[in-house]
């Protein structure tokens, strides 16, 4: 009789997969963050988070988890019901670098995350501090090699996309500077400003009111085409060097298992916001654009990011402080 109630509780559970996705949601939904308050990945779940309010009609709730480089967030997320009521919205270093560089095999996206839409991609720009006697790239490029370990980088952490974009270029190019690694981008800046350190990679959004103000001269940029808010910077690929042409993604996850009707509606809305010109403004503002992918197409992508990093990671020996 016992095994008999099993079966059956078993079976309704099954029926009622699908149901229960087509129903979805019935109450608050929870976006983990893995940063705090303030930053380009917090803005952007902020700004899908409201609208996703307004297209499925509850709540969309931030809750910011930082620490330990994305991993806090990461792990907790990865141990979520895959019933669509926790989701993740989760940048480059948490969902392809941490559990590297902290040598902890805590989650894998490749196990633990379901992808379901990129939303925002953000380029990197080299920039300089105006001391230094760099007008192009080449100049720098230049100045680097006749000076070799003279130069210093402002770095927002060990393992993130400016840091691992710096060892790619130092390893491709034979290069040889000094990296300040700092406890993220504000620090960092902060000593790039005094002049403290003497260059950066680092995102446009925290860095295009410097450059405009005279305060940065920017070099080169990741994107794969000139950006409006630059139009006078080349890119990297323009320049010859395709290799260096890494971004900033911020994109949605769900846990892995999360049932196919909620994964379709998720991405659906996400597409339909994307579009938004008032959501576009938004992201141009932060100096990200917007940028929305199937399922299949943020699982390759990850893929091809995870091949071209990861032995970045592993050569360098980069780990976590």
């Amino acid at each position: 009789m016992k095994m008999l109630w099993i079966a059956a509780a078993v079976i309704a559970a099954v029926l009622a997969g699908p149901a229960a996705g087509q129903q979805w949601p019935t109450r608050n939904v929870k976006l983990i963050v893995p940063y705090p308050a303030g930053g380009n990945v917090d803005s952007a779940a902020r700004i899908i988070a409201d609208k996703l309010q307004e297209k499925l009609g509850q709540p969309f709730i931030i809750e910011n988890k930082a620490g330990a480089g994305g991993m806090i967030a990461g792990e907790a997320f990865a141990k979520s019901p895959p019933d669509g009521y926790t989701l993740f919205v989760g940048a480059n270093g948490p969902v392809l670098f941490a559990t590297e560089i902290n040598k902890r095999d805590a989650y894998s996206w490749k196990k633990d995350f379901l992808p379901i839409s990129t939303i925002s991609m953000t380029p990197l720009v080299l920039e300089v501090h105006p001391s230094v006697q760099a007008k192009t790239f080449k100049e720098f490029i230049d100045l680097a090699k006749r000076e070799p370990g003279k130069l210093t980088m402002a770095s927002p952490g060990p393992g993130t996309t400016n840091h691992l974009l710096s060892e790619l270029m130092q390893s491709n190019l034979d290069l040889q500077w000094v990296t300040v690694h700092y406890r993220g981008n504000a620090p960092a800046i902060n000593d790039l400003l005094g002049g403290q350190v003497q260059f950066a990679f680092d995102q446009l959004t925290v860095s295009l009111q410097h450059i405009k103000a005279g305060l940065f001269r920017a070099l080169a940029v990741t994107s794969p085409h000139r950006l409006k808010s630059l139009p006078d910077v080349p890119t990297f690929t323009e320049l010859g060097y395709k290799d260096f042409d890494g971004q900033t993604f911020t994109g949605l996850f769900a846990p892995a298992g999360t049932p196919p009707p909620i994964v379709e509606k998720l991405q659906d809305a996400l597409v339909t916001i994307l579009k938004d010109p008032a959501v576009v403004d938004k992201f141009d503002k932060l100096g990200a654009e917007v940028v929305a992918m199937t399922p299949a197409e943020f699982t390759a992508y990850l893929e091809r990011e995870d091949a071209k990093w990861i032995p970045v990671v592993r050569k360098a020996n980069i780990k976590a402080d």
